[in-house]
């Protein structure tokens, strides 16, 4: 990425670097694929009760899918915040910071619970009413897990912001454990407690959640790894100036997160015009998909930690390298995944469904995943690095454009929309061949733009920028 000799000159440093990098970003990634775990044990939970409990599980959980990047995307502010601290030699000033980001999770946490409690009379409008009861219910029951879904992230990346990742992946691993234990409680009943079906399930997520809250918190409280932060040493009553700075840096990369997200949201519900095969076909290439992402999303998360650590101590030449071996390590694990996609693509297919026709195309689509790896995890990769810098308004700016402005515009001219009985009524007709093909120029274009960016950004003096960033 860089003609600094350095780059290439080095190779010891390329070793510290990448081993820096990947223990930072282990403990991440296994602790994201325990969130997306819960969502699994959700699906197979729903799936062991009746079709109807399935089916409203498969509705409710894209609204729930809203709440979850908006609280990432907005306290994704936190971590950077804290590494730069850390960075700068002020790890004093963490606790504060920790404080206020609580009370801005707590407002979002409470502002999301209630957006949740209304979405069944908008989905309403759109949905069988046969299924609008457990869809209610499943919702009713998750909503009261957004402010621990909120305070959790606060808690979660306060530790990540001073490189400590284990309680990530422990945190999140324990949650993941019980989840099943209560949801088959809650759905199905046990002894005392009756069978509350989707809502049930709803209710398990809801205080999965709350645990990890607590435990969380426990585990920071009690830590000598944060002792010296104070982050419990006093209460603070909310301070607009603090959590305005967090808002600043925080609505910008949750908009960047929600256009990812929503994109393939919106994909989705465009296939699935096309008729039930296509969107059978597209959920279990996409499910397979996103579990490999889940890993560059996690060395992203470390990258960010390390750039947001290097520019807080004003050294440019520690971000460009934190920035390379995050590159470095993404295009090992997205080569990983990449082979395991296109070999194994009907094997991956078949643990999902039995439909031979299904297995087929999907494996078919694998091969489409595969060339995405690589443009997926260099965007997740360079987005974080921008994270890591504080710049949030240009990057979330080529979110939009990549995404919506190149990425669906394609997919639904080459995937095309129908009507009534799947009917084509626009496009050409390639189904979901040409909505992957679109995603896969969008992601494309996100990731030469987002690493252009942080190439131009990290080549300025970073002493100048970082105070201008503190000073709000």
């Amino acid at each position: 990425m860089s003609s600094d000799p350095a780059a290439t000159g080095q190779p010891g440093r390329w070793r510290r670097e990448l081993r820096a990098t990947a223990l930072l970003s282990a403990p991440l990634v296994v602790g994201q694929l325990a969130s997306m775990g819960m969502n699994v044990v959700v699906t197979v939970l729903a799936g062991r009760d009746d079709t109807a409990t399935l089916a409203a599980i498969g509705i409710g959980a894209p609204a729930w899918s809203v709440v979850i990047l908006l609280c990432i995307g907005v306290l994704m502010a936190v971590p950077p915040t804290v590494a730069q601290l850390a960075g700068g030699g002020r790890r004093g000033e963490i606790g504060a910071v920790a404080r206020q980001a609580l009370w801005l999770a707590l407002g979002l946490g409470l502002s999301l619970l209630l957006l949740i409690r209304a979405a069944p009379a908008a989905l309403a409008w759109f949905i069988d009413p046969a299924l609008m009861p457990g869809v209610r219910d499943y919702l009713l029951g998750i909503g009261w897990g957004a402010p621990a879904l909120a305070l959790y992230f606060a808690l979660r990346y306060v530790a990540e912001g001073v490189a400590w990742t284990v309680p990530t992946m422990l945190v999140g691993a324990s949650g993941l454990a019980l989840l099943p234990f209560l949801g088959q409680a809650l759905m199905l009943g046990s002894g005392p407690l009756p069978a509350l079906g989707a809502g049930g399930l709803g209710l398990a997520v809801a205080l999965a959640l709350w645990w990890q809250v607590l435990a969380m918190a426990l585990t920071l409280w009690r830590s000598r790894r944060c002792a010296d932060l104070g982050l419990f040493v006093r209460f603070d009553p909310p301070q607009p100036v603090v959590i305005g700075r967090l808002l600043r840096l925080g609505v910008p990369m949750g908009l960047a997160i929600f256009m990812e997200g929503s994109l393939f949201v919106a994909t989705a519900l465009l296939i699935a015009t096309l008729g039930p095969l296509p969107i059978a076909v597209h959920q279990v290439a996409i499910l397979a998909a996103s579990v490999a992402f889940m890993v560059p999303l996690g060395v992203a998360m470390g990258t960010t930690v390390r750039v947001g650590q290097a520019a807080g101590a004003g050294d440019a030449e520690g971000v460009r390298w934190a920035a390379r071996a995050g590159w470095g390590l993404g295009l090992a694990t997205q080569t990983g995944s990449a082979l395991l996609l296109a070999l194994g693509g009907t094997a991956i297919a078949g643990l999902i469904s039995r439909d031979p026709a299904v297995v087929g195309l999907a494996a078919s689509l694998m091969l489409l995943a595969a060339v995405f790896q690589f443009a997926d995890g260099l965007q997740a990769i360079s987005g974080g690095a921008l994270r890591g810098l504080k710049d949030v308004r240009m990057p979330a700016l080529i979110t939009v454009f990549s995404y919506w402005g190149v990425g669906l515009p394609t997919g639904v001219l080459l995937g095309g929309v129908g009507g009534a009985g799947g009917a084509l009524v626009f496009g050409l007709g390639w189904g979901p061949t040409g909505y992957w093909i679109g995603l896969i120029l969008g992601l494309s274009v996100a990731a030469v733009l987002l690493t252009w960016r942080f190439v131009a950004r990290s080549s300025r003096d970073l002493r100048p920028v970082t105070a201008r960033r503190e000073n709000g």
